[in-house]
């Protein structure tokens, strides 16, 4: 584990930023980070901020002024990552939403309030998807073995099933309020207390029970109260929102039986469950002014010895002990420096002791920590003294990513096992790191409070881990699957390939598993990936297709040596979309046609019929079925100009295949991609019969030349060399002759590429942090994409191009644009063009980039 980048806040001559109280902060799955900030100005006024941010570009960050009049004491995204709630010290909260599907555009058009009460914890409803990783079937061929659902009750549910949204909440005066989103846009708002008789709550957190239920857990913040468990029932009367609370079983901290330990640890300042839907695993954390200790709690049902005269009188209870609920502590830590801020992992690995044992075999630990070769004769105590290993100081023989986090005062990073609490490694954030076997208590104080992290989040990989420190700053961290330890490759890489399955599937974003790629991994990956996909059922291939192709363009973007299959792979994605939408235009001539809709026939017959002559497969169509409005063909000319002009580049390319650094490469063997292509330039062929003015345009050197029958030939004659169904072959000389004549014939268009993306994942370095500032876009360090290659690099003040309507936009734009935060495609905001194909067209890009990538809006002059 080590620093991959810093980002601070320039300093302002009349307001600056500093960290708020009760600094708050959360990651989304969309690896998008909040947190929050004061901004204070000369006058000494306070304005709330919140600050989001995308991993990628943290200069780039968009700041909402929070309108909060108290501290902000809460934030949380829900399981989409495309909603955020905010809670504050006064009882106000607020569900922030993306305007227009942008991450830097948040509107707030609904909340709730609890008048006075200050919010202590907040939770979004449990929408009942849970997903469990099966590491004893990482090695398995099907992804349903792997990952597969997990049989949990949503927190509520609306007719026919379907998860009721909303959030919970709970206030200091030991009040609990529900909200409710209703799909009209209505809030239903319900608060109840927790018990009848009401106390101060100054910590709090909320899990969830796969029966629907909700958990509750409180602490009035002193180590010699009990930590209060309370169920909370959710249900919906007479279009009122009801609230049903329960006492559950309480405990005390082992800490406070010791009366010594107890008055030398007043105060219980974190209180956190395990997991979001793990209710029965809490961790607790009791501190004075100088230390800390840590203990892990869980919830167990034990049996309730019945004595023998009862078992006789009443015979089922012989049969059937009773059990009752009791809560029992895992491990404890001794005393360690004072805790400023926990991390939990938000990997759903199972935690029962076959799949502990089996993860200690196979050496992969996502989100866990591992005991592999560090035995330790006392359970409940800290390991022994580490050595240390660049600045980090771990165990030997330890081959896995971390559990939970754990900061402190002093600066230092604990990573500790997830249920032991026995540290596997320590990040000193200074330069000069302390003795680990220096008691914390004995460590000489420093003339000012310490650089730490006040708030911490680990990625949703558990791979990386933000934190925001004392001075407002924020820092990103990698933790390494190996810990610093020499891991073997193969190894390495299945543990990062299981990794990007699981993201896969999800849905996630992987942006957190890219910073452990290195540059020599990444045609290990590719080949592997796309090997585990083609073991998959075909439905499932197809509901993944373009998935697979975005996570390949990124880890292209990462070696040298595969930076131009990038632009291929997003070529590609462009290619299916199209393909998808002109197909879904075309209407059966008559209703009650057969089984096959015309888009399935049309790949049918022309994956049938060989021939190289565009108008004999035609003949072999049902015309009638791709008559369309004649406005409609005239609006998509500028997608069917681009099919054209990337068969003609692919095509005059050909000669010169033998070289990959040239974008566009890997298509000429791509007998899928071919095919695609060649079904396109069919239903151009037949729509340029019904509009002329719809056709590509070329600048040929002959006005009887016929382009489309020349390029259909060609291509014919290529897809045949390397289609699915027929042995593949090297493309005759002939064929290679014919296209190298192209250029004579047609003048071959420039194609507008992707440009070269300036995120930072592709220029880290390896135990070079990078420093940078908010707001203020970094000179960074060349990284692998850096090739001078043709149509990747843009001068300044070249014309720009929107990549998925493929309209100019001129050198300086004057339209509003907005760009993908993985890929870089740039895109108007709003579109030039009102019919119902170019709609349909937009609909399939509206909400995330053809990669999946979220949609930042760009200022009006980018360069």
């Amino acid at each position: 584990m080590d620093l991959a980048y810093i980002c601070e806040w320039e300093k302002w001559p009349k307001s600056t930023h500093c960290p708020s109280g009760p600094l708050a902060c959360t990651w989304s799955c969309r690896n998008l980070i909040a947190f929050t900030t004061d901004l204070r100005s000369d006058d000494q006024d306070l304005t709330r901020m919140i600050h989001i941010l995308d991993t990628e570009h943290p200069w780039d960050v968009h700041s909402i002024r929070s309108e909060h009049s108290e501290a902000i004491t809460c934030l949380e995204w829900d399981q989409s990552g495309s909603r955020l709630l905010s809670a504050d010290a006064d009882g106000q909260i607020k569900c922030w939403s993306m305007a227009d599907h942008l991450a830097n555009s948040w509107e707030s058009p609904v909340g709730s309030v609890v008048e006075g009460d200050p919010i202590v914890a907040l939770s979004w409803l449990h929408n009942g998807v849970k997903l469990a990783l099966h590491v004893e079937k990482s090695g398995a061929s099907s992804f349903g073995e792997k990952f597969s659902r997990v049989k949990f009750s949503p927190s509520l549910t609306l007719f026919g099933g379907k998860p009721m949204e909303g959030w919970i909440a709970v206030t200091v005066s030991g009040l609990v309020t529900v909200s409710l989103l209703k799909p009209s846009g209505q809030v239903l708002t319900s608060t109840e207390s927790l018990c009848r008789l009401r106390g101060r709550v100054a910590l709090a957190d909320i899990a969830f029970t796969g029966g629907g239920n909700i958990v509750v857990a409180t602490a009035d913040g002193s180590s010699a109260s009990p930590v209060q468990l309370y169920k909370v029932c959710v249900s919906v009367v007479n279009e009122k929102c009801r609230i049903d609370t329960e006492l559950l079983p309480s405990l005390f901290m082992r800490c406070t039986t010791d009366l010594s330990r107890r008055d030398r640890l007043p105060a219980i300042t974190h209180l956190k469950f395990l997991a979001r839907d793990m209710s029965e695993q809490v961790l607790l954390c009791a501190s004075s002014q100088t230390s800390s200790v840590v203990e892990c709690w869980s919830l167990r049902k034990e049996g309730l010895p019945v004595n023998n005269i009862f078992q006789q009188l009443s015979p089922a209870v012989g049969d059937k002990q009773p059990t009752i609920l009791k809560w029992r502590i895992l491990s404890a830590t001794n005393d360690l420096d004072r805790v400023s801020a926990v991390a939990l992992p938000k990997l759903p690995i199972s935690l029962t002791n076959t799949d502990l044992k089996v993860a200690s075999d196979t050496q992969f630990y996502p989100g866990l920590g591992s005991l592999k070769g560090y035995e330790v004769a006392n359970k409940l105590g800290t390991v022994q003294p580490l050595p240390i290993v660049q600045g980090w100081a771990r165990p030997l023989d330890l081959h896995v990513p971390p559990g939970l986090a754990l900061a402190f005062h002093d600066g230092s990073v604990h990573i500790v096992h997830r249920l032991s609490l026995q540290t596997m490694a320590i990040f000193y954030s200074s330069a000069a790191p302390r003795p680990v076997d220096e008691p914390a208590l004995k460590r000489p104080r420093t003339t000012g409070p310490a650089v730490h992290f006040k708030a911490m989040q680990l990625s949703w990989t558990s791979l990386a881990l933000v934190g925001i420190d004392n001075h407002g700053r924020l820092s990103m961290l990698r933790i390494s699957p190996s810990m610093g330890h020499s891991l073997d490759v193969g190894l390495a890489l299945r543990h990062l390939l299981f990794l990007l399955e699981y993201c896969m599937v999800t849905g996630y974003d992987w942006w957190d598993i890219l910073l452990h790629v290195q540059p020599g991994m990444v045609q290990s990956l590719v080949e592997k990936l796309h090997e585990e996909y083609t073991r998959q059922k075909a439905e499932l291939q197809q509901v993944l297709s373009t998935r697979i192709l975005a996570m390949k363009a990124s880890l292209c973007k990462l070696s040298p040596c595969t930076v131009t299959r990038v632009c291929d792979y997003h070529a590609k994605l462009f290619l299916i979309a199209i393909s998808s939408t002109l197909k879904s235009l075309l209407r059966p001539h008559v209703l009650n046609t057969p089984d096959k809709s015309p888009g399935d026939r049309l790949t049918e017959i022309c994956a049938k019929i060989t021939d190289v002559d565009i108008d004999k497969v035609m003949i072999n169509l049902k015309t009638e079925e791709f008559v369309l409005d004649m406005n409609t063909l005239q609006a998509l000319q500028q997608l069917l100009q681009w099919v054209g002009d990337f068969v003609l580049y692919l095509l005059a390319s050909l000669p010169n295949q033998g070289s990959p650094l040239r974008p566009g490469h890997s298509f000429l063997r791509d007998g899928t991609s071919l095919g695609m292509l060649r079904e396109l330039m069919v239903v151009i062929r037949i729509w340029g019969l019904l509009k002329p003015s719809c056709l590509p345009v070329y600048t040929a050197t002959s006005d009887t030349q016929d382009s489309m029958s020349l390029l259909f030939r060609l291509l014919t004659k290529l897809w045949i060399c390397c289609r699915d169904e027929g042995p593949t072959s090297e493309p005759d000389e002939a064929l290679v002759d014919e296209c190298c004549l192209l250029p004579s014939q047609l003048l071959i268009p420039s194609l507008d590429w992707l440009p070269v993306s300036d995120g930072l994942v592709s220029r880290l370095q390896p135990k070079q942090p990078l420093r940078l500032h908010f707001g203020k876009a970094p000179a960074l360090p060349g990284g692998s994409t850096g090739l001078q290659l043709d149509g990747l690099i843009r001068a300044p003040g070249q014309p720009k191009m929107d990549h998925l309507r493929r309209l100019h936009l001129g050198a300086y734009p004057t339209e509003a644009c907005k760009a993908c935060t993985r890929c870089g495609c740039v895109t108007m905001l709003k579109s030039p063009n009102k019919t119902t194909a170019v709609k349909q067209w937009e609909q399939r890009w509206i909400k995330n980039c053809l990669c999946g990538g979220l949609w930042w809006r760009m200022p009006h002059s980018y360069p």
